[in-house]
């Protein structure tokens, strides 16, 4: 399909979509079918239905790949680079404005109070995000016992791997590829070289750091991470606050949540850690690292897209990491548990849990109640978590 659609139409419907895109994925998607297919009829909705499939076989941000490809079939290259840069920039702005806040070397009280009491819910949303993706990957596989399997050892990985967590991943779907006997014989070379690369990488910078540590660990989360934003929490954890301490635990709690009630993707929490690390040049850095990948595979990739998604290795690579990375998802909630040092907080924890599932209320107004409830408990009394 090919439309020419003006840049400046790109960059306002775009730049919208990036403005009031709260909520996640589903809410991204939601916006980006309601533009694309139902109100300008550029796309029909079985292509906009393969353009999902796709980039979820992708690595990296999927809403994110999703907005660059939809940029890139109405308006070519040009319409994908700043159609992506429209999506993305409001709510990069928006989570280095709140950095600063929230990382000042003395933020005021109620700031800390609200982040004290929406990070506590954050292992509802957790919960709710790894759950979500189970139905569909449960369905898709064609071992049970390989997918229970996987997601163990995802979220084993969570608690006890801290960043190199990812090599799991990697491995669960080297593991499947390998199950299937669907390894691709023309490529295993190169595929076998990423690993050992990605491999040495990880282990050279858990035994030392390296030079470029912000950028690496930007990278991960834009390159190789699978299964939704929630996954790259124990990819940058561990670097972030023990590894290379730019942070502590409670800093990167309310950069999750940061990440989470501001527009746009949750990957826009690699900026708050970029901003501990390097200030705003750091959280600029981190932020590019960690988009550009998706710009490369749609720019690379997106005329094959209909080959990527019916490409049998793939998706067998996919059927492995995918479920891994729900295990790691949900392994997450354990850590995110453990940091809750006020009895205050493991309420509020609880509630969330109950309003998500049992009310079925979205992350992202858990996440503003939760805040609220911090601030009023704080304000009765009740004592703030160390930083």
């Amino acid at each position: 399909m090919s439309h020419q659609v003006g840049l400046v139409e790109v960059v306002l419907q775009w730049g919208r979509i990036g403005c009031i895109g709260f909520g996640g994925p589903p809410a991204h998607i939601s916006l980006l079918r309601d533009l694309c297919v139902k109100k300008k009829q550029w796309l029909t909705d079985e292509y906009f239905e393969d353009a999902i499939a796709t980039c979820n076989l992708l690595p990296g941000p999927a809403s994110t790949q999703l907005s660059i490809l939809c940029a890139w079939t109405v308006a070519g290259i040009p319409g994908a680079i700043i159609g992506g840069l429209a999506f993305i920039l409001p709510g990069l702005l928006a989570i280095i404005a709140l950095s600063m806040l929230f990382l000042a070397s003395a933020p005021p009280e109620w700031v800390l109070s609200i982040g004290a009491g929406a990070s506590s819910a954050l292992v509802a949303v957790a919960l709710h995000a790894g759950f979500s993706l189970v139905p569909n990957s449960w369905q898709r596989t064609q071992s049970k016992f390989r997918w229970v399997a996987y997601v163990l050892v995802g979220a084993l990985a969570s608690v006890w791997a801290g960043s190199a967590v990812v090599l799991v991943l990697l491995s669960c779907g080297f593991v499947e590829l390998l199950s299937r006997r669907t390894w691709p014989r023309r490529f295993s070379p190169s595929l076998s070289h990423v690993a050992l690369f990605v491999g040495a990488l990880e282990m050279g910078a858990l035994r030392r750091g390296i030079d470029n540590s912000l950028m690496w660990t930007a990278f991960k989360v834009g390159a190789l991470s699978y299964g939704g934003g929630f996954v790259i929490i124990p990819m940058m954890f561990n670097d972030a606050v023990h590894r290379y301490s730019w942070m502590s635990e409670t800093q990167f709690l309310d950069a999750v949540v940061l990440g989470q009630v501001t527009p746009g993707p949750v990957v826009h929490t690699v900026a708050v850690v970029g901003f501990a690390a390097g200030g705003v040049m750091g959280a600029l850095l981190a932020a590019a690292f960690a988009f550009i990948p998706s710009f490369v595979f749609i720019g690379c990739g997106a005329r094959y897209f209909e080959r990527i998604r019916q490409n049998t290795s793939m998706r067998s690579f996919l059927d492995g990491a995918g479920p891994g990375a729900i295990g790691a998802i949900l392994g997450v909630s354990v850590p995110l548990l453990l940091s809750l040092s006020r009895g205050w907080q493991w309420i509020i924890a609880l509630c969330a849990v109950g309003l998500v599932f049992a009310l079925r209320r979205s992350p992202f107004q858990v996440l503003v109640l939760a805040g609220v409830a911090g601030a009023l408990c704080v304000q009765f009394g009740a004592v703030l978590p160390s930083s």
